[in-house]
């Protein structure tokens, strides 16, 4: 079975941001609370003429051109997304149709692909997907293109308007990869019907149950994680010694990452629940100084458990002392706190976000100086509604090809700070496309929308701006 995996990835952010003191003063909020709390500096915000189809586009074509690819070297165009713009038209194909902008009309004809959506974690099952098309050999040789694009956009006033992003990440999936070979046979899954978040049709923001949608995020990533520790071990990738973790076989941990906090306790919770049985743990409360706190009903739903108003406070107190002891700290310091940077000065990228994460683990774990060859990193991917996934890869011997070359400030380019002002009418659609805040350079934007008559409805054409 051939080698799969990341070969690169490229990124488009948008050239407006909202500065994080900005907001905390027109809301009322004490700025240390979106710094600290929430851990988000600046949200990037798309312009009137842009949206998710144009910057899948703007990153796919930055990705082809980097790697001087042609579309003869692509075999399969994927985007994942929840910013969906049609109710029946791929987004893909509006990607297809830019690109033959510059590459021919026609050139991609032979591709095939489709838009993926389960919210956050549909990027996950688009990479999966793609990586065993090239491993059952139904590719000829060519490669895919898996495209996660995203705009989160919540009710102004509301408690997810603080984490608000935009923006996307292409990533190149083929045979041998210079970044990443995927494990094999260690994929797990989970999924139930939940309306923990959700955005019916014809909303332009969703509809939220914020801390019944944290849990059941830790949650389903811990039942995936489970299986996926299952399957890991019983394939032999990896061998538990006595007293040891699966944590301990993984170098790098890459999650699902609506604000940069949410990391931070994925991890906490995650590790929590694997080691509170070995050894390890005794030390752990010994330092913390007082025992785990337990529901009243230990099996219960999720809404007993936040029900239990006792217990959430106590489990909080519990968690954050647990995140201050020497046990935590080395494993996220080793382990996740690169992955974050990024997420503080771009925001939610929803399906997007867990893969900027990687983009930034890579980075600035290279500036650190650390050799990444042979190192392992878990996937845990999360989508409200709900399904998780748990993955994870091996970073391959010619990662430096990739990484070096890496640079966050020059790929996220100059950005306009907007006032708040200028933002409230952005969120408000109170300017046309054709009234764009900053002019476009070097990239797709969208030129028409609608038509003159009723058939022409929601048609929408884009450019190349040279």
């Amino acid at each position: 079975m051939p080698v799969v995996g990341i070969d690169d990835l490229a990124i488009y952010i948008p050239k407006l941001y909202l500065d994080y003191k900005d907001f905390a003063e027109a809301r009322g909020i004490d700025p240390q609370k979106l710094e600290y709390g929430i851990g988000i500096k600046k949200m990037a915000i798309t312009d009137t003429n842009q949206d998710s189809a144009c910057m899948a586009s703007n990153a796919c074509l930055k990705l082809m051109q980097r790697n001087h690819l042609h579309p003869q070297d692509i075999g399969r165009v994927y985007v994942a997304t929840e910013s969906s713009l049609d109710e029946s038209k791929a987004m893909n194909s509006f990607v297809v149709g830019m690109l033959e902008q510059i590459y021919g009309e026609g050139s991609f004809e032979h591709a095939g692909g489709i838009e993926c959506k389960f919210a956050c974690v549909s990027g996950s099952y688009a990479l999966y997907d793609n990586a065993n098309w090239i491993r059952a050999e139904e590719n000829n040789g060519k490669a895919a293109v898996v495209i996660v694009s995203d705009i989160a956009k919540y009710d102004m006033g509301s408690t997810g308007e603080y984490t608000q992003g935009a923006g996307a990440v292409a990533l190149l999936v083929k045979e041998k990869p210079r970044l990443m070979a995927f494990d094999q046979k260690v994929a797990s899954t989970t999924i139930k019907n939940e309306y923990d978040f959700y955005r019916p049709f014809g909303k332009e923001t969703p509809l939220v149950n914020g801390s019944y949608s944290n849990l059941l995020y830790l949650i389903s990533v811990r039942k995936a994680f489970d299986a996926y520790k299952e399957k890991a071990i019983k394939s032999g990738l990896i061998k538990l010694k006595d007293g040891e973790s699966i944590t301990d076989h993984i170098d790098f941990f890459a999650v699902h990452l609506p604000y940069r906090k949410m990391g931070e306790k994925a991890l906490a919770y995650l590790l929590r629940h694997e080691w509170r049985h070995l050894p390890r743990w005794k030390h752990v409360i010994k330092e913390i100084g007082t025992t785990e706190p337990q529901p009243k009903d230990a099996r219960g739903t999720i809404e007993s458990i936040l029900a239990d108003t006792q217990f959430m406070k106590a489990d909080e107190q519990f968690r954050r002392a647990f995140m201050q002891t020497s046990f935590y700290d080395e494993v996220y310091e080793k382990k996740m706190a690169t992955s974050l940077e990024a997420s503080a000065i771009i925001g939610n990228l929803y399906t997007a976000s867990m893969y900027m994460g990687l983009r930034s683990l890579l980075e600035f774990e290279f500036k650190k100086g650390t050799e990444l060859a042979g190192k392992r990193v878990g996937f845990g991917s999360y989508g409200s509604g709900s399904s998780a996934m748990v993955f994870s890869g091996v970073i391959e011997s010619e990662y430096k090809q990739v990484v070096s070359k890496m640079d966050l400030d020059e790929d996220v380019g100059p950005r306009q700070k907007l006032s708040m002002e200028e933002y409230e009418r952005l969120h408000r659609n109170e300017r046309a496309f054709t009234d764009s805040v900053v002019r476009a350079h070097k990239e797709f934007v969208l030129v028409k929308l609608g038509g003159i008559t009723a058939d022409k409805a929601g048609f929408r054409e884009y450019d190349y701006v040279s």
